[in-house]
């Protein structure tokens, strides 16, 4: 499942893009319909998340691994 704030980061570029879903459909092979699913708040695939990522130009930040600080 992909979390909720990559969704939600989706969802708001869709919004806020000024393009429309058939636009951003054509131009991410990605049917109009999962976009509107997308917009009514329901999730995706990783691959779908993984392409409207990078067609809105943004990237998930890479995990990062807690280090164990030692003393003497």
């Amino acid at each position: 499942m992909i979390f909720p704030m990559i969704i939600e980061t989706i969802r708001g570029h869709i919004k806020t893009s000024g393009k429309t879903r058939y636009r951003i459909s054509k131009d991410t092979g990605i049917d109009e319909a999962v976009l509107c699913r997308i917009i009514q708040g329901k999730t995706c695939t990783v691959e779908t998340a993984d392409i409207l990522l990078e067609y809105f130009g943004l990237k998930p930040a890479a995990k990062r691994k807690n280090k164990v600080s030692r003393k003497g």
